[in-house]
């Protein structure tokens, strides 16, 4: 058992770097020396040769325990589908399109990247393919519009990760959610879609605001790779269909694999309307190879969270640890937030977001859920931080695959990524304490119009208030008292207390108004 747990070890350390490793090492060590450790962390003795069960299979925990079954049995069809749609001709015509339609704005490249990486990120589920997939494109013409490198590669890793939280796949991660927590996948991405329309619309607007403060122009892009034929809406049935056909066969009572499979089993017919794959039909085995490759690699992250999640299991560290977060929050929601959301961003740092996702919610799970949150909203809280913290410094390793492209230095870029996608960080907090923008019955409230559409409301002013302060623009280059300004009546519209909440709201109103009044005849930057 323990050689097998090294092996696991070894292979992720190898394919994943150091810190899941080491947690994994870290969980071992603790395993068999926990009762020599001291307070909270002391443990009974273990003994020795039934440890063995523990590590691997026993109360459906380990290595080959429920999570490695959600994974063979669940992901791995999506992992393919997802492969398959990247790389058989429908993701370069989705990025093409996307060019086509924002073409007119002078955000331009930098709009098409968002819309592009949104729908290419929840088919690939993963914020470095995502990356590397759409970026070799987009990130090249961001730069010729005018915006800094930085800001390229910044906004296509912000916009890449956030793929994993946008409807209707968003990759393996909510599926494994589904399982996890009982609650029906498509429950999982329809309380997923306003939080990820919110976030995605937080991009737009930072883009709109950059593309003043540097005067950027609309003019269409005149790359001839880029012109959008025929074949490029043909290839767009290859995305279409199979995405329609997983909502349709969810919607009617089928599981997410059989969903999947049989959305898998559409496209590959689908294919042959491109003529590149009927000229080389390997291709489709090519595809398929690759999503056997992107699995195995991930199943050695998970084999690690197997080991970990079998310790948490055996030595009981969860329930003593939320029973001590309570105790030491004096029941405070939001100290208990700021842990979680912390614990998961640096959990997340360098590992891919299913592990840590599935770590942090294994350790801080019962406490959120001893605050009051719902088992779903606990979860959508971790998972967010997780995948945001695939562009949290020092290891955003998207942001650093994004600069590799950009040419741009990789901290900056990831610093860029952070200020583009504030947002993210602060969504999280706002679904748990509104549940509401979930929209369904397992988020621990019922769903109500006026309550949705006044967080709505507030949410958007609370949007362009942050992101107009992270950018310093608005009309004008923003002064530092009226960014401070911003920032703290943003926090003050999303504030749950109505008696203050409203006020602020319409001060919030009233203030954009007077900057507008005010500023708006000055001449904009680069203005001819």
């Amino acid at each position: 058992a323990l050689a097998g747990s090294a092996c696991i070890i070894t292979a992720c350390w190898r394919v994943w770097g150091a810190p899941l490793a080491v947690c994994g090492i870290i969980a071992l060590v603790y395993f068999y020396t926990g009762h020599y450790w001291p307070w909270l962390f002391e443990t009974a003795p273990v003994e020795f040769v039934e440890s063995a069960e523990d590590l691997w299979f026993n109360q459906n925990d380990g290595v080959l325990g429920n999570i490695l079954g959600i994974m063979i049995y669940t992901v791995f069809p999506f992992v393919l589908l997802g492969t398959m749609l990247e790389r058989t001709g429908g993701g370069r015509s989705l990025i093409k399109i996307a060019f086509h339609l924002t073409r007119r704005y002078r955000g331009g490249p930098a709009h098409a990247a968002i819309i592009a990486s949104s729908l290419f990120g929840t088919m690939s589920g993963g914020a470095v393919t995502n990356v590397v997939g759409t970026g070799v494109i987009t990130i090249p013409m961001i730069k010729r519009r005018g915006f800094d490198p930085s800001f390229a590669g910044g906004v296509e890793a912000t916009a890449s990760c956030g793929g994993q939280i946008m409807p209707p796949i968003m990759g393996a991660a909510a599926l494994v959610m589904a399982d996890f927590t009982g609650i029906s996948y498509l429950t999982i991405i329809v309380a997923a879609l306003v939080p990820a329309l919110a976030y995605y619309a937080s991009l737009f607007v930072s883009v709109i605001f950059e593309a003043r403060r540097l005067g950027v122009t609309a003019v269409p892009d005149v790359d001839e790779g880029m012109a959008v034929r025929t074949q490029d809406f043909i290839n767009l049935v290859m995305i279409v269909v199979p995405v329609t056909t997983v909502v349709l066969a969810l919607s009617n009572g089928l599981s997410p694999a059989g969903s999947g499979l049989m959305a898998l089993f559409i496209l590959v017919p689908l294919t042959f309307f491109n003529p590149e794959i009927r000229r080389d039909p390997l291709k489709i085995l090519v595809a398929l190879s690759r999503g056997g490759q992107q699995f195995a690699r991930l199943m050695m992250a998970i084999g690690v969270v197997g080991v970990i999640v079998a310790v948490l299991g055996a030595t009981g560290l969860p329930n003593d640890f939320a029973q001590l977060a309570a105790r030491a929050t004096d029941s405070w929601l939001l100290l208990t937030l700021l842990l979680a959301m912390a614990s998961a961003l640096l959990l997340g740092m360098g590992m891919p977001t299913l592990p840590a996702y599935l770590t942090i919610i294994l350790i801080m799970g019962p406490s959120l859920q001893q605050f009051g949150l719902a088992v779903l909203t606990a979860h959508m809280f971790v998972f967010y931080y997780g995948v945001a913290s695939s562009i949290t410094p020092p290891v955003a390793i998207a942001a650093y695959a994004a600069a590799s492209i950009s040419g741009s230095p990789p901290l900056k870029t990831a610093v860029m990524a952070i200020r583009i996608g504030v947002v993210k960080f602060v969504i999280p907090f706002v679904f748990a304490y509104y549940p509401i923008l979930l929209i369904v019955e397992e988020s621990g409230v019922a769903f109500d119009t006026l309550s949705f559409t006044s967080i709505i409301i507030r949410l958007l002013l609370a949007i362009y208030l942050l992101a107009s302060a992270v950018s310093a623009f608005d009309v004008r280059q923003l002064p530092v008292w009226e960014i401070a300004s911003r920032v703290v009546l943003a926090g003050l519209v999303l504030y749950v207390e109505p008696t203050l909440h409203w006020p602020a709201t319409v001060a919030a109103l009233g203030f954009l108004t007077w900057h507008y009044m005010q500023f708006r005849q000055m001449p904009e930057r680069g203005a001819a």
